[in-house]
Parts: C-alpha cells; structure tokens; sequence
C-alpha cells in the first residue's frame, strides 16, 4: 500500500511537471488570439483522468500553479484552472458512472463530451476578459464570435480530442507496465487494448 502511494505521488509530480514544461517549450504551438493551442498541452490532464479522480484535480491545480508562477497571463491561468471542470467530471464518470469498458467509439464520444465541457469553460473565462474589456485593443478588432466562440470555443473542443487521442494511445503502453498497471486498474478496462 505505502508502495503504491509513493508510485501515485511520483505520477502525479511527473504529470505536473510535464504539463508546465509542454507549453513553456513546445514547438508545436499555434497562436490566433486570444486563442493558444500547444500540442498535447491537456495529455497530463487526461492522463491524470484515467488514475483517478483526485489525481486529475491533483495535475489540474499543480499545472495552472505552474502557469501563474511561469508569469503567464492572467487569462491563460484562469483558462488552465478551467479544466478542473471537464477533469473531474470526466473523471468521475469513467471511476463511478461507467459500469463497462467503452468501445473505441463510445471513448472518442466521451472524448467529444469533455471537449464540449472544456471549451464551454474557456469560453466563459476568455468571455469575462472580452466583456470586462481586459484582452487589450487587438482582441476588439474581431466580433465575440470570431475571437471567443470560434477560435476559442470551436479551436479547444478539436484541441481536446486531438490531445485526448494522443493520451489514449499513451496509455496504452503504460498500463502494461507492472509498477503502473495498479494505477490503472479502475478504469484501464476503460480503454479499448488497441490504439485505432
């Protein structure tokens, strides 16, 4: 038991530490504000997702901490501590809601749901700052639907089910790991045992 404590505090840590470390070097980043999409910048999250329910608010927090002490700007801190939302209640309905394993198409709907979830939760947060006049002059040269909505809104539900796969697909070979599998265990049945 002390075993398995040590190993789900070592992941959580790493997870924390990957997800900082992603969108502060990260070549693969595309910015159209007040949009920002990094490439596997929600792996850890989902990652975190399919351990457990206290992990996924564990990396959550320890990521947006990550953002605010990396000086990033208010709005993108604010958008990272959004995902607790999707994190949790995804995670809760993989841990305690789901009574078997999903197909490969239930999982890319359930993919589909938490990036609904998470992007309405940015929309809100990047919304504020359009509505509050805090984006700076460049963000009003675009409508609300343009610069929120779409590129917000439309852009995270494509980025959350693009980084949802590559989690996926991660997963996979780490659940085979024996010093992992035990971390996975409640809800790698979750997983179809092939990354198509």
């Amino acid at each position: 038991m002390r075993n398995q404590n040590v190993i789900k505090l070592t992941m959580a840590g790493l997870l924390i530490a990957i997800g900082v470390i992603i969108p502060m070097f990260s070549p693969l980043r595309i910015i159209i504000e007040p949009a920002s999409y990094t490439l596997a910048s929600h792996v850890v999250i989902f990652i975190a997702m399919f351990i457990s329910t206290s992990m996924a608010a564990l990396v959550v927090f320890g990521t947006t901490l990550g953002f605010f002490l990396g000086g990033f700007p208010i709005v993108v801190v604010l958008r990272a501590a959004s995902h607790i939302i999707f994190a949790t209640l995804g995670s809760f309905y993989l841990h305690k809601v789901s009574k078997k394993p999903l197909s490969t198409i239930q999982l890319r709907i359930f993919s589909f749901c938490i990036a609904i979830i998470h992007a309405a939760s940015e929309v809100v947060v990047v919304g504020l700052f359009y509505f509050g006049g805090h984006l700076g002059a460049a963000f009003y040269e675009q409508t609300f639907l343009m610069s929120v909505l779409l590129l917000v809104g439309f852009g995270s539900v494509i980025h959350s089910m693009v980084d949802f796969e590559i989690a996926r697909i991660v997963i996979l070979p780490l659940k085979k790991q024996p010093a992992l599998a035990q971390l996975f265990k409640t809800s790698s049945g979750r997983l179809p045992s092939s990354p198509v």
